[in-house]
């Protein structure tokens, strides 16, 4: 049987979340539901990445698509995308798919028609991108979907040229400007059947306008739901209190056209009848059933989630599609305040320029500028940035003008539309529908006009209010950022930052630091997840432990991207896992835990490896879904080169692999690590010294007993001839050396110490980052003095080894 890697199709049932590298998120997702959940989802297979590899490959597309990929020199010039990309498409349409992919493609129809007991059924093909729908990046709409399909050619026809979609003007230039690169993104197609929507729309977990988690948040409008999230028409727009299931607030505007599938295929646009136009799409029963979905969607995924659903013509409700939410699960224990914490921000009253018009809040913030109405696409071009965009609405192709807008505001569109997702990612303040709500924005602004939008309040004001904007202002101004006279040199030795708590991350982002030299995860147990792993296995949510390492991780990684993030793996005594909720059952007592079962010991040990696989789930959720590469590991208190071995081991069964973008790193915390370097080196990318035990452990002396405090100093040459034997033998071998512990940033002399005996890298507190940048720059250019002129000071550690 062909391993599930190389096969070119796969049936939803067979499909999980965790195959997002097999046929992207769409396609894993629906998996996921079909085969993890109770709600209803049409049925069908997915097509690979194995596949459209082999299409890219087989038919020459690969190097062709490389070639004119090379010519691109500006992304940022709208004609020359155009040109490259159309050229693109075309090759990738007009040559002839191999018959292997075809016939697999064909033949799953077939089945999938059989299974039904229909005869060339309609089909709905949805394009899958692997670096599309994951928790960090929406890429809304930027492949292409074709809806009701139907006949075994039309359907190998479709695939084909969603395969081409890849390359559209806004997917490219949104995977560039997200910085994936082109031949690690593979295109799956969702074959989905098609449900004969006569309602349709799309569904939050959370209040997307403001990131209140206790509410559902449904929008619907008639025929097919293409108009929904394409902003074409401004929604219904239901919320439901997940508590009590009571729809707390609904919203009904007129709407007035409809996307509805035609008898022989293909789609159409047609006129809704005027009482059917302001009547609701879903009444109460179905509001507070799918809300009820949502909230099981929600349970099984452990996120907030983005879901599309359809009603049928016998009033049977389907989930089509269903995703992780891209901002708010992002935003969650990121410092943000829940929505009744928050300043509620200016009222009508608080300023006394005049309203000019009101729409949805899709995206909360505050901003000032120049009006630029553009009513045809065409016009992108003449956008400039700082400007208020303002249009009928926005589509993928409008990302390039929408990443230089001050705000956006559109016509048409409710909370889920495209203009809405793609500003709160980009956090841009933007209204939608400001049609709904009495006047359209494009008959309103002029061109030219200043403005103030108030995107947390749904209005545009007439001119600069600065009462609005003073709030924003004086945060700007409070900010953590070094002020603009502040100048640090480059140096060759890298100073990088020790991090604990993930909230902090983005607060300490703007410090000159060159990455992150210790993440320890030991902070996310005690701060977010509380229970013991081997606790939560036991109790039946092991995937707590991975959702809520990859969020706190993946929330670090992001901040500091592209800088690289070193991951300690958790590194807790036997007491301190023993004060984790369910601990007690699992942990030993031990009358000298700082010896004794931590670190490497625990990793393979049968006791704890299903929870070191746990840890290890997480960071490839960061790396291959959240896409965030610059993060690398670390193995604590490994105690021997068999040790080393054993974790690496596992690590490459569960798919973690030293390469050129994925590093692996061990403190250097016993003297066994400096005895036996040559040795190690053989496992691992470099070391990160832990001066603090191996201080205690070279000199024999409890760091943590005051009879004996006195003779702990990291400056003793027995401790510092250790560490020059281990950068002389790592640097040998091509390996890194680092520094985590708390010597640099207490002796600026023991800095110059490393800096002197050529460490790689100095990995320090927040809050001594300036100073050791400082410090770093100093002694290297002593040294160059010195050297330049011989006339430095001698350096005695040179000696008597």
């Amino acid at each position: 049987m062909e391993s599930r890697d190389k096969t070119f199709v796969l049936w939803f049932n067979d499909l999980r979340r965790k195959d997002v590298n097999l046929v992207g998120g769409k396609s894993s997702s629906l998996g996921e539901l079909t085969s993890g959940t109770n709600v209803p989802v049409p049925y069908g297979f997915a097509t690979t990445a194995a596949g459209y590899r082999h299409f890219m490959k087989e038919t020459g597309c690969n190097d062709k698509v490389n070639a004119l990929l090379k010519t691109l020199k500006d992304p940022e010039d709208s004609d020359e995308l155009h040109r490259v990309c159309s050229k693109i498409r075309k090759i990738m349409t007009s040559v002839k798919m191999p018959d292997d992919l075809a016939k697999s493609i064909g033949d799953a129809y077939d089945q999938l028609a059989k299974k039904m007991g229909q005869n060339e059924p309609f089909v709905a093909i949805r394009s899958s991108a692997t670096a599309e729908d994951l928790p960090n990046a929406s890429f809304a709409g930027e492949q292409d979907s074709y809806l009701n399909v139907h006949g075994r050619d039309n359907v190998i026809k479709k695939v084909q040229q969603c395969y081409a979609s890849l390359f559209t003007d806004r997917a490219t230039y949104y995977r560039i400007k997200a910085k994936f690169p082109q031949e690690k993104v593979a295109l799956s197609a969702a074959v989905q059947m098609m449900v004969f929507s006569k309602g349709s729309g799309i569904m939050f977990s959370v209040n997307v306008a403001n990131g209140d988690d206790t509410k559902v948040m449904i929008e619907a409008v008639w025929g097919l739901g293409e108009y929904a999230v394409q902003g074409t028409v401004t929604p219904d727009d239901y919320i439901v209190d997940k508590k009590s299931m009571k729809i707390v607030d609904k919203t009904i505007p007129s709407k007035n056209i409809e996307l509805v599938r035609m008898p022989n295929g293909g789609v159409e646009q047609k006129n809704v009848p005027e009482k059917m136009a302001k009547s609701s799409v879903l009444n109460d029963k179905q509001i507070v059933e799918l809300a009820r979905y949502a909230e099981e969607i929600e349970k099984h995924y452990g996120c907030y989630m983005d879901m599309e659903w359809a009603l049928d013509p016998d009033d049977k409700l389907w989930l089509v599609q269903a995703r992780p939410e891209t901002v708010w699960s992002q935003r969650k224990k990121n410092g943000d305040k829940k929505p009744e914490e928050q300043e509620q921000g200016s009222d009508t009253k608080a300023t006394n320029n005049k309203v000019l018009l009101k729409g949805l809040p899709a995206s909360p913030g505050v901003a000032t500028g120049t009006v630029h109405v553009i009513d045809d696409p065409k016009d992108i071009s003449k956008f400039k940035k700082g400007e208020i965009l303002v249009t009928l609405m926005t589509s993928p192709d409008w990302v390039p003008a929408m990443q230089k807008a001050a705000a956006i505001v559109t016509n048409n569109g409710g909370m889920t539309c495209h203009a809405a997702i793609v500003s709160r990612e980009m956090q841009i303040p933007c209204l939608v529908g400001t049609s709904s709500r009495g006047n359209a924005a494009t008959k309103i602004l002029k061109t030219g006009q200043e403005v103030t939008i108030d995107a947390k309040n749904g209005i545009v004001y007439q001119g600069r209010a600065e009462n609005i904007l003073k709030p924003k202002e004086k945060a700007a101004n409070s900010a953590t950022a070094a002020p603009a006279a502040e100048y640090f040199p480059p140096t060759a030795t890298r100073v990088m930052m020790n991090l604990g708590d993930p909230d902090l991350a983005e607060k300490y982002a703007s410090l000159p630091a060159d990455g992150i030299g210790l993440m320890r995860e030991e902070f996310l147990w005690t701060t977010y997840i509380h229970k013991h792993p081997l606790y939560l296995i036991e109790t039946g949510h092991p995937e707590y432990v991975v959702n809520e390492l990859a969020n706190g991780i993946s929330k670090v990684a992001r901040a500091m991207a592209p800088r690289p993030v070193v991951l300690r793996f958790s590194d807790f005594k036997s007491s301190e896992y023993r004060n984790l909720k369910g601990g007690d059952k699992f942990e030993p007592h031990e009358s000298a835990d700082l010896l004794g079962w931590r670190g490497a010991s625990r990793y393979y040990d049968p006791k704890y490896l299903p929870a070191f696989k746990l840890e290890l789930q997480a960071v490839k959720k960061v790396r291959n879904e959240y896409g965030l590469k610059n993060l690398n590991v670390m193995i604590p208190f490994c105690r021997t080169v068999d040790e080393a071995r054993k974790v690496t081991d596992i690590m490459r069964e569960e798919g973690l692999v030293r390469s050129a973008d994925f590093k692996v790193y061990m403190m250097a915390e016993i003297p066994s690590n400096i005895i036996l370097a040559d040795q190690f080196d053989q496992f691992i990318d470099g070391y990160s010294i832990g001066s603090n035990d191996l201080t205690m452990l070279i000199l024999g002396c409890d760091r943590n007993n005051d009879v004996v405090a006195h003779l702990f100093d990291e400056r003793n040459l027995a401790v510092k001839r250790a560490i020059r034997h281990l950068i002389k033998v790592a640097h040998n071998d091509g390996k890194t050396v680092s520094i985590c512990g708390q010597a640099p940033s207490e002796y600026p002399e023991f800095t110059e110490f490393l800096v002197r005996s050529g460490i790689d890298y100095v990995s320090v507190n927040p809050d001594m980052v300036k100073q050791t940048k400082l410090n770093v720059a100093h002694f290297e250019q002593r040294i160059m003095l010195d050297k330049a002129t011989g006339l430095g000071k001698k350096d005695p550690e040179n000696y008597n080894w």
